[in-house]
């Protein structure tokens, strides 16, 4: 393979982005492919491609390049070599420049041969998370660690308010976009490539979502006409799938702490053509109170580690911690605590998560349960593990107010 200097420069200043600045690895990856827009596809991809690999492996290239953990501080001579040995280990090949001079191939395939014995190396993957998914999930965590470090496939799903799946595949079919059919109203990709340029977007054909995360809508049952609250929104896209569901008829009270998050779902809101969302944001306990015993449907899809979608978000288990998820869990039992009101008697609940740690999931059910505020009977919940489903890991309950 041949590697252009000029691209493996901008995945080292990614790189130094990401962990020395600890800024996200996607809006990273979105500033620089913006910023050269005469790259053509191919190479877009593999600048795209190659640093989310780089930050995959992370831990496992440090290892096989010095056999120490990443430094907090890499330098840009040290993130050239590192680049060095993601090349021969994912090329096999070294580019034949002054940067990756000095690697030692025959090292590099030792060293890497080694990490394959020992599971936190070979999944990259940070000690105390190896250990705490193998207490949880005793059974399941090897499989699902190993699923987890798979390229993620580019999922849609048609926004049934303008158009069927159908429909929408034969619409990208004839822009030379191959899709093929998953879950209700899902679309996969064939070949990865970028759709927000294209007019089917623009126009509000489709969004960008998980096989998982579109099961979570549905687990709500919802129907036309009927009032919802989606208190923890984000960037809407469960509730633009819930508006889709109700056929546009009906209320959806979309709440969040974060006013630009409600700002972007209002953008996609009017591309979508759903109308029947507010959204209102969580800036005093009083936004809660008023809506006490008010929804029909009430969906928690509340912040988790995002363990389920590190396919995606690699980055997300170097910037997690012990610490970080305990406060994660904390803020988990305090949302389900203060807004399981909301839900009047006789309506339902979903509790949903991108994890699959049973305590982000099945054990925070069973403590809410247990509590004074848990007036509700569990009716379901699954765990949709990557390594079963070939998708996103996610938690999703299903309980009724009786109370």
């Amino acid at each position: 393979m041949k590697f252009h200097h000029n691209l493996v420069t901008a995945i080292v200043h990614a790189l130094q982005a990401i962990f020395i600045e600890q800024q996200y690895a996607d809006k990273v990856i979105e500033r620089i492919l913006k910023s050269n827009p005469r790259w053509g596809a191919r190479d877009r991809a593999f600048v795209a491609e190659s640093t989310y690999n780089m930050v995959r492996w992370w831990r496992l290239l440090w290892f096989v390049l010095h056999e120490t953990k990443a430094p907090e501080q890499p330098t840009e001579a040290e993130l050239w070599q590192l680049f060095g040995v993601w090349a021969l280990h994912h090329h096999g090949t070294l580019p034949n420049w002054t940067e990756v001079a000095g690697l030692n191939p025959t090292q590099i395939h030792e060293r890497m041969n080694y990490a394959r014995g020992v599971r936190a190396l070979a999944e990259s993957i940070p000690d105390w998370l190896d250990a705490q998914g193998s207490r949880e999930l005793p059974e399941q965590w090897a499989s699902s660690l190993h699923a987890l470090n798979q390229q993620a496939e580019v999922v849609i799903r048609a926004n049934t308010l303008k158009i069927t799946r159908e429909a929408l595949a034969e619409h990208l079919q004839q822009q030379g976009i191959e899709t093929r059919p998953i879950a209700t109203d899902g679309l996969i990709l064939q070949k990865r490539q970028n759709l927000f340029k294209t007019q089917a977007f623009q126009d509000g054909l489709f969004e960008l979502q998980d096989t998982s995360s579109q099961q979570v809508a549905p687990a709500l049952t919802v129907s036309a006409g009927m009032r919802v609250i989606d208190a923890c929104a984000g960037g809407g896209g469960k509730t633009l799938h819930l508006a889709a569901l109700m056929q546009n008829k009906g209320k959806i009270i979309a709440l969040d702490v974060e006013a630009w998050k409600l700002k972007n779902l209002q953008t996609r809101a009017k591309r979508a053509g759903a109308h029947i969302i507010e959204s209102r944001l969580i800036d005093n306990r009083k936004v809660i109170k008023r809506l006490y015993d008010s929804a029909d449907r009430l969906l928690l899809d509340v912040p988790c580690s995002g363990l389920g979608v590190l396919r995606r978000n690699p980055d997300t288990k170097w910037k997690l911690s012990a610490e970080g998820l305990e406060l994660v869990r904390t803020h988990q039992q305090e949302i389900l605590q203060n807004y399981s009101p909301l839900c009047r008697q006789g309506g339902q609940l979903v509790y949903s998560t991108c994890s699959i740690l049973p305590s982000e999931n099945q054990q925070q059910i069973q403590t809410f349960l247990e509590s004074q505020a848990g007036r509700f009977q569990l009716l379901s919940e699954s765990t949709l593990f990557p390594d079963v489903t070939g998708f996103d890991g996610f938690y999703i309950a299903v309980l009724e107010r009786v109370g």
